[in-house]
C-alpha cells in the first residue's frame, strides 16, 4: 500500500502534467473523519494546511495539533459562526453577508474566502454567481477577503465551472479594490481540471489518504 508520502508525490506528478507548477499551488489536506495521526502523517510529509468540515470536529484538533494551519472548508453552520471566529487560519465557505457580519463580531479581522456555487446545484452551498461580486463588495468591508473557493459539479466536466470562478475572482478583485489572491477549488476527483483553470489551492482528502477509514 502507497504511504501518504507517496501519494503526495503522485499528486504533485499530476498536477505538474497539468501544466502547473506545483510549487505554485497550494494543499490542504483534508482531514474530515482522520484520526490524529493521519494529521500528524500529514504535517510530517510537509503539509502544513489541515481542512475541516465541521467546526465541532476541527476545533479538537485544533487544540491537538496548534502547528497546523487549520482551514474550514465545509458549510458554515449559523450557530456555529461564533466559535469559528478567530478559530481558523481561513475560513473558506463564506457565502453571505450575514455570516460575515456574525463573524466579524467576534473575529473581524478573520480571513475569509467568498464560496459560490459554480455548478449551481441546490443542494449545495455558496453564493450565486450572478450575486458574487456583490457578496464579495460587502464582506470585504467587514473582514480580511482572499479569495473564492467553489466545489465542481457533481456530474460532467468541470472545467467550465471552475473557469467561470476565475473570472469572478477578476470581477470580484475589482469591486472589493483589493487583490484575491486565493482561488481554492479541485477536490480528489477534479483537481486536474481545477489546475489547468488556474487554481492556486486544492482541497484533497482520499486522493491523499486513501479510502477514510479513519486511519
Amino acid at each position: 500500500m502507497p504511504s501518504f508520502a507517496d501519494r503526495l508525490a503522485a499528486v504533485r506528478e499530476r498536477v505538474s502534467r497539468s501544466g502547473r507548477d506545483p510549487s505554485e499551488v497550494a494543499i490542504v489536506a483534508v482531514t474530515k473523519g482522520r484520526s490524529l495521526a493521519a494529521c500528524r502523517e500529514a504535517l510530517a510529509a510537509g503539509l502544513t494546511m489541515l481542512g475541516e468540515n465541521r467546526v465541532q470536529e476541527a476545533l479538537p484538533k485544533i487544540d491537538a495539533l496548534p502547528q497546523a494551519e487549520w482551514h474550514l472548508v465545509g458549510h458554515l453552520q449559523t450557530n456555529k459562526v461564533r466559535p469559528a471566529g478567530g478559530r481558523f487560519a481561513l475560513i473558506q465557505s463564506l457565502d453571505s453577508e450575514s455570516r460575515a457580519a456574525a463573524i466579524a463580531a467576534a473575529a473581524p479581522w478573520q480571513p475569509v474566502l467568498l464560496q459560490v456555487n459554480i455548478s449551481r446545484e441546490p443542494a449545495k452551498h455558496g453564493a450565486p454567481p450572478e450575486a458574487a461580486v456583490e457578496v464579495a463588495r460587502a464582506i470585504a468591508r467587514l473582514l480580511d477577503l482572499r479569495g473564492l473557493m467553489g466545489i465542481g459539479p457533481i456530474a460532467g466536466d468541470p472545467a467550465e465551472a471552475f473557469r467561470e470562478l476565475a473570472r469572478l475572482r477578476l470581477e470580484c478583485e475589482q469591486a472589493a479594490g483589493r487583490g484575491l489572491p486565493i482561488l481554492s477549488m479541485g477536490m480528489s476527483e477534479d483537481f486536474e481540471a481545477a489546475c489547468r483553470a488556474g487554481s492556486t489551492m486544492l482541497r484533497l482528502g482520499r486522493v491523499l489518504f486513501g479510502e477514510n477509514s479513519h486511519p
